[in-house]
């Protein structure tokens, strides 16, 4: 079984900074791409930003030099550092990730999501 877990969530000021992360567990041969999603209430779940086991990186428009994704391969963790946070930031982030099985199979998994408040 794979468990995707996220934490660092939080209530923070416009303005501050927040720093999530996404650890993966089980029976994981290795990551391909992860990515982080969020979802604010009434709203559809949008990309946020995407790293590649190779470290390259994809950014929405709305975050760009704002947050910045990485990742450890060797701990299986996935790290988004969020800063200059805009009330607008506001929302559930989920992480995903792309993984080949220990058995040889291939899954797309997602954790359980951490919410994030940015108050004006």
């Amino acid at each position: 079984q794979v468990q995707l877990r996220e934490s660092g969530g939080g209530l923070v000021q416009a303005g501050g900074s927040l720093r999530l992360s996404c650890a993966a567990s089980g029976s994981i041969g290795s990551i391909n791409i992860m990515g982080w999603h969020r979802q604010a209430p009434g709203k559809q779940r949008d990309l946020v930003a995407t790293i590649t086991s190779g470290g390259s990186t994809n950014y929405a428009d709305s975050v760009k030099g704002r947050f910045t994704i990485s990742r450890d391969n060797a701990k299986n963790t996935m790290y988004l550092q969020m800063n200059s946070l805009k009330p607008e930031d506001t929302a559930v982030y989920y992480c995903n990730a792309d993984l080949n099985m220990q058995w040889g199979g291939r899954r797309v998994s997602w954790g359980q999501g951490t919410q994030v408040t940015v108050s004006s």
